[in-house]
């Protein structure tokens, strides 16, 4: 069911997080697991705001990639760089519940931030003509 309000909320969710992320770009005042956890928030909650738009609820689930296949069966066009940010899931929940060792490695913030930006950039435009369409 085509549900506006709740997809406007998810995007402007997917904002917040988006937000977050621009603000996180200093690695020695946030972890990177803090930064990939709100990096995952922000494409799942776009790509729900997504799957609202065409009328798709969606299971309680952190999975990009199951995120991904259920645009798929709504036959929706997923830009493909898109599903490069699938290796982000495994912030959701697995960095934040369970005991881990700090990343040796860092993300790149930067390239992080602006393919996280694409994501929510062509959800906001979906939402935004969904909105003008009668």
């Amino acid at each position: 069911m085509y549900d506006r309000e709740h997809a406007v909320m998810m995007l402007t969710l997917a904002k917040h997080d988006l937000s977050a992320l621009r603000g996180m770009q200093d690695s020695a005042s946030f972890t990177t697991a803090i930064f990939g956890f709100h990096a995952q928030q922000a494409v799942e909650k776009a790509l729900k705001a997504w799957l609202t738009i065409v009328g798709r609820g969606y299971p309680k689930i952190h999975d990009l990639e199951e995120l991904f296949a259920l645009l798929a069966e709504c036959e929706q066009p997923v830009p493909e760089e898109f599903h490069r940010l699938v290796y982000l899931t495994a912030f959701a929940a697995q960095f934040r519940y369970e005991f881990f060792e700090e990343l040796t490695t860092d993300l790149n913030r930067a390239t992080v931030i602006r393919e996280v930006s694409e994501v929510v950039e062509h959800v906001e435009r979906l939402v935004s003509a969904a909105g003008s369409s009668p």
